[in-house]
């Protein structure tokens, strides 16, 4: 077997660097010092945390202990960077975030902060963050307005879950159904999506009518009163289309369709012009007024323009 010769080795170029050989021999060095250097800098925080929740102090004057002692090395806002606001009016979302430019980013909290901005009836939920050295990130998701809410004369906003979302600018959602009644916007969701899939009646209809907090009226353009059955809004929808298709009964002058029976259609007409100012005499057996009189309906007014 041929021998292998091998080139004789460079001692001058091939030996390591002076510093590499220093780094070598330290190596085992440098773990234990840097634990003991984590461990002074705990320690240093446990104390001045410990200070400052002794009696007289607390953890407000920490947060402001260290923004004044971060400030001076330049961790100070410059910017409040708000994303996802559509409606939430800004000066009132400013506030409730509590952080001005200037201000040590480090002297406030994003608890806080975010529990005062989801105080605001147009936030659904909030997210703050700082992006040091000097940014504040807030993320908003606003509530969608679902409906406009008649109660008792006013008109208001609410959500998809029955929420108040704002009762200002009510007009400038106006394309929005209306509702009408105490206990409307919590039960809203169900009626609604049965008539945004039946554009044919929903654009007949102009108010849901919630009855007792049980069942719906629905207010047809014409004037006519459509009273569906508690719990079967659905099918009776379904049955009232039926019935406008072969008897186009939402084009008759009627006071009111009747379906709360499956069974049975009560039509009730409209008074003839003649007879609109007669007022029948109360039947001799009733006790009062209201113990003969028929239910009578909310008010329903126009939306607001």
């Amino acid at each position: 077997m041929p021998s292998v010769r091998r080139s004789p080795r460079n001692s001058v170029n091939d030996r390591p660097a002076g510093w590499r050989l220093l780094l070598r021999r330290q190596r085992g060095l440098v773990r234990p010092v840097a634990w003991i250097a984590l461990a002074a800098i705990a320690g240093m925080l446990i104390v001045f945390i410990g200070h400052s929740a002794a009696p007289g102090h607390s953890l407000t004057s920490l947060r402001d202990r260290l923004g004044s002692a971060t400030a001076a090395t330049g961790l100070r806002v410059k910017d409040v960077v708000i994303e996802g606001r559509a409606n939430t009016p800004e000066p009132l979302l400013r506030a409730a975030v509590g952080v001005r430019k200037g201000d040590p980013i480090l002297g406030f909290s994003l608890e806080q902060a975010r529990a005062r901005i989801e105080t605001l009836s147009w936030v659904e939920h909030a997210t703050v963050e700082r992006r040091l050295p000097n940014t504040v990130l807030v993320f908003l998701q606003e509530r969608r307005p679902f409906a406009i809410w008649q109660n008792q004369g006013k008109y208001v906003l609410v959500d998809r879950a029955g929420q108040v979302v704002a009762d200002q600018d009510v007009a400038e959602f106006r394309q929005l159904p209306l509702i009408v009644g105490q206990g409307a916007p919590s039960a809203a969701a169900g009626l609604l999506d049965a008539l945004a899939d039946r554009p044919s009646l929903a654009a007949k209809v102009v108010a849901s009518v919630r009855v007792g907090q049980r069942r719906w009226n629905l207010r047809m353009t014409n004037g006519t009163d459509v009273m569906l059955p508690e719990g079967h809004e659905v099918a009776a929808m379904n049955r009232l289309l039926q019935l406008q298709q072969d008897h186009a009964v939402l084009d008759r002058p009627l006071l009111a369709i009747d379906l709360r029976l499956p069974d049975r259609l009560v039509l009730r007409p409209r008074p003839a012009p003649d007879d609109a100012d007669v007022v029948p005499p109360l039947p001799p057996a009733a006790s009062s007024p209201a113990a003969s009189s028929p239910a009578t309906l909310p008010v329903v007014g126009r939306k607001p323009t």
